[in-house]
């Protein structure tokens, strides 16, 4: 409990200081080592990405004040969920609730993508053209909110601990810049590294603008789910330097790159399924 407590008490600074430090890492990395050339001006799209995330941010802390973290320690405190049902030591509970939480996630981007309504509001993270580290947290509002409601059943069902709850949201924001970074990794290092994390070769893939490529690689952080549900795509057709990202007839267009745009693209008329990317 005492980790837990701290998890709670840090759980503000933890997540800032991790989110600024990543950040500053993958966007010097980029600018040194970029992998595609851009297509629109960075300080464009920066501006209304990094609008969007302090807005969910906002959001998040008014509706959710403790978040998921807060909602871990009070799980622990009633004796929710498998973890709190047996006597599971803590470095053991800690440990498989990181893992769990990264597969329920998995399984809650699948869904996002399967179900219409969901991916009405998804496609704000998808119809950005220039996938860059700042498009590893560009997502709808609702769409956050209702991954928050996820995590919640999810942490519920497992009784996962707030330490835990905790390393997994730092693990899930961190990779998530790493993976949608525009850098260039050699790929020796790309085939080792994707062992055991998503890496932005094999991200990248998912936000192809072809339908059989985007509906795969669907990890943020673990590669495993993709290869044991079947959903892994080593490469895309085309070499990721010409390979087109997006969604097609919003991509480029002032809705996939202003922040009244995004906003407003879950009530613009969808697609067709064919066309999802």
């Amino acid at each position: 409990m005492a980790f837990d407590e701290w998890a709670l008490s840090h759980e503000p600074a933890l997540r800032l200081g991790a989110f600024f430090g990543m950040f500053a890492l993958m966007a010097v990395w980029e600018a040194l080592a970029p992998r595609r050339a851009r297509l629109l001006p960075r300080r464009l799209r920066w501006l209304h990405n990094l609008a969007l995330v302090a807005l969910n941010g906002l959001i998040l802390r008014l509706l959710f004040p403790v978040a998921a973290v807060g909602f871990a320690l009070l799980a622990g405190e009633r004796g929710w969920g498998l973890l709190n049902a047996f006597e599971v030591p803590f470095w053991w509970a800690f440990a498989l609730s990181v893992i769990a939480l990264d597969f329920a996630i998995y399984l809650q981007h699948v869904m996002f993508h399967a179900l219409p309504l969901l991916w009405r509001l998804h496609r704000v993270h998808h119809a950005d053209a220039d996938i860059d580290v700042t498009t590893g947290a560009r997502f709808h509002p609702i769409e956050i909110l209702l991954s928050m409601l996820v995590k919640f059943a999810a942490i519920a069902v497992l009784g996962a601990p707030a330490a835990g709850v905790l390393v997994f949201e730092v693990l899930l924001n961190a990779t998530a810049m790493f993976n949608h970074a525009n850098l260039r990794l050699r790929q020796p290092a790309d085939r080792w590294l994707r062992r055991m994390l998503v890496t932005p070769e094999m991200h990248r893939i998912h936000h192809s603008m072809e339908a059989v490529e985007t509906n795969s690689n669907f990890g943020f952080n673990l590669p495993w789910w993709d290869r044991l549900c079947g959903t892994y795509r080593e490469r895309a057709r085309l070499p990721q330097e010409s390979m087109a990202i997006g969604v097609r007839g919003l991509s480029g267009s002032d809705a996939a790159v202003k922040l009244a745009g995004l906003l407003a693209i879950p009530f613009m008329e969808p697609g067709r399924v064919r066309d999802r990317a």
